[in-house]
């Protein structure tokens, strides 16, 4: 019996980078208390979740040495899609001249990693090549006037190919979770600016990130000493840091790119999971646990034993 695995990984950024020295000609705000305060210097803005899913697919898909008509499904996780219809996955899938199944999964922040989990059970029904893409473009909704959010967000796009090809289980345990009695904590309506309790989203982001990396490596048999690397949504350092403390894990673990690309919504995760298996981070048998938080209050975490395709 073969089993899913990650054989083909690229993303996409917009060309446009805003940094904290123009946001400060914006609200009222500085270099020195946005960086202090969440670690990010600059984003990338002004992108098109369809293009930049398109980019990075096609990397990926390159790398994977994957042609259009091999690809049985596509899962986009997004929640700044193009057009409220039809779903952005459809614009995608035409653009890359796939043949298959194609939709959109909201689950914010978290996206990613729920997609990936439904990747692989879609993988375990038979299926045998999924592209699995996380994009955003939260530039789009951001409200420029509101200091409490717009230093946090940009854009981007991260996609993996899932292939049945592993002769073992590369997903070893996962765990996804939403609480709903804390959507009114972040959220944004129809046609308007995402709105923010910064302090409340802090405070339950870094207990839900706890929570389901623990029941994930739990899942999968694994405690967090024996976890190589560590992928948490890239939302702000303090959180981050926050939760890997609680966890016993030290931040020299951690895969981070926020400094450079804000908080990317679904795209975060496979952004900086590509840049590290681009810096060779992981080596061949390694755990990389995969953790993030999103609106909803969503919360997801999956624990992945690294087998990476054969060159």
């Amino acid at each position: 019996m073969s089993h899913g695995r990650i054989t083909g990984w690229a993303t996409n950024l917009p060309d446009r980078v805003l940094t904290n020295d123009e946001l400060a000609q914006m609200v009222d705000t500085s270099d020195e208390w946005i960086t202090a305060r969440t670690g990010i210097k600059t984003r990338h803005i002004d992108g098109k979740v369809t293009e930049m899913s398109a980019a990075a697919a096609l990397d990926a898909m390159k790398m994977a040495g994957v042609s259009p008509d091999q690809i049985d499904l596509l899962l986009l996780a997004t929640i700044s899609p193009d057009q409220q219809i039809p779903a952005s996955a459809s614009v995608i899938q035409d653009s890359l001249g796939l043949s298959c199944g194609a939709f959109d999964l909201n689950a914010a922040c978290s996206g990613f990693v729920y997609g990936l989990v439904t990747a692989m059970q879609f993988i375990q029904g038979g299926m045998e090549r999924i592209l699995v893409i996380g994009s955003d473009s939260l530039s789009s909704i951001t409200n420029w006037e509101d200091r409490g959010t717009c230093i946090l967000f940009g854009d981007g796009a991260g996609a993996v190919i899932v292939e049945n090809s592993a002769d073992k289980p590369s997903l070893l345990g996962w765990d996804l979770m939403s609480s709903g009695d804390a959507a009114d904590l972040l959220y944004c309506e129809h046609g308007d600016n995402i709105v923010m309790d910064g302090q409340a989203v802090f405070r339950k982001a870094v207990l839900a990130m706890e929570a389901a990396a623990i029941n994930a490596m739990d899942k999968a048999g694994v405690t967090s000493d024996q976890i190589k690397l560590v992928v948490p949504h890239q939302a702000n350092v303090r959180i981050i840091e926050s939760a890997l403390k609680r966890l016993d894990i030290p931040i020299e673990k951690a895969a981070l790119v926020l400094n450079y690309t804000g908080n990317t919504s679904a795209a975060s995760i496979p952004l900086a999971l590509v840049d590290a298996l681009n810096a060779e981070r992981v080596d061949s048998g390694d755990l990389i646990l995969l953790v993030g938080f999103g609106a909803g209050m969503t919360s997801a975490a999956a624990v992945v034993r690294w087998d990476p395709p054969t060159i």
